[in-house]
């Protein structure tokens, strides 16, 4: 059985890590630009801040490879290099992983672009393009895959057909709620809950969005949904205000940890932080999965998931 099933299935809860973008553009990468690019312009600072969430306690990284499909990289300066780029992402968090217990997952993000009939990509092109980065992935290295950021059904499901066609790894789907409890296309939490544990994902998550508090009513209507279904919750420090033209994020680590254990609370098996999560975000997150550990572990094992 595969590690990271078996820590599910054992009661343990896990912490993932904390932003990518946000982080590195506070390293220098540019504002809006495509983060895939420091893979190889400044693969030194992509492990930096891998190897910083490793030591802040997370158990699961995530890869630098949101955006990393050739839809997505059209018009970049990388363009036609997606299978290297993905590589080079597993590889850089693989080796921030090194020697320890913590899990690589390959993060697949959305593609910028609408599907069809609202946008321009048919449901075959989005396929492929998900498949040939989930395919990079796995084959280098990573544990599971997380489909993340997601705000409709049938792209989500080509991704997850995409990440099914290539491995059996577990596959995370994770949807961003930028509408409140709603997607940008009108998805609804328990739509989406019932339908990818019907199709065999691993768990349902949600990541991103706006603020905690609906990030909370998300996981609610998850667990009401579809009970006993492992949810992934990786939320913004907070909604983002501008400041000098950089986005700043209110939420302190304290509240991170507050919001951890609120989550776990309602059924969440996975927690982190997104956008404007730091190191130490993650760190007082795990700092509070630790005392949670602890009084579940007096308290008796969690309820499990028999389809697991």
């Amino acid at each position: 059985m595969h590690d990271f099933i078996e820590r599910l299935l054992s009661g343990e809860v896990l912490v993932a890590d904390g932003a990518t973008g946000t982080n590195l553009q506070a390293a220098g990468l540019k504002h809006g630009g495509h983060t895939e690019e420091w893979l190889i312009d400044r693969p030194e600072l992509v492990l930096e801040l891998a190897r910083a969430f490793v030591d802040a306690g997370a158990d699961i990284i995530l890869t630098c490879s949101f955006g990393a499909t050739s839809i997505r990289m059209e018009g970049s300066r990388y363009e036609g290099k997606v299978e290297e780029l993905n590589k080079r992402a597993a590889a850089i968090a693989k080796q921030a992983a090194s020697g320890s217990s913590v899990l690589v997952a390959g993060s697949i993000g959305p593609l910028g672009k609408l599907l069809q009939p609202y946008g321009p990509i048919s449901a075959e092109e989005a396929r492929r393009a998900y498949e040939q980065q989930a395919r990079a992935l796995v084959d280098g290295g990573v544990d599971l895959l997380i489909i993340e950021t997601q705000y409709s059904l049938e792209e989500a499901q080509a991704a997850l057909d995409a990440a099914r066609a290539v491995t059996q790894l577990p596959v995370v789907v994770s949807f961003s709620y930028d509408r409140g409890t709603r997607t940008m296309m009108g998805v609804k939490p328990d739509a989406a809950a019932m339908l990818f544990r019907k199709l065999g994902a691993s768990m349902i998550g949600v990541n991103c969005g706006t603020n905690l508090e609906n990030g909370l009513a998300v996981i609610r209507e998850y667990a009401t949904a579809a009970p006993s279904f492992p949810i992934w919750a990786k939320l913004n420090a907070g909604l983002p205000r501008m400041e000098g033209g950089t986005a700043m994020y209110d939420v302190s680590p304290d509240g991170m940890a507050e919001f951890a254990i609120g989550a776990i609370q309602l059924g969440a098996r996975v927690v982190g932080g997104c956008c404007g999560s730091t190191p130490a975000h993650v760190q007082a997150i795990a700092k509070a999965v630790i005392g949670f550990r602890r009084a579940a572990s007096v308290a008796g094992p969690m309820g499990q998931d028999p389809r697991l």
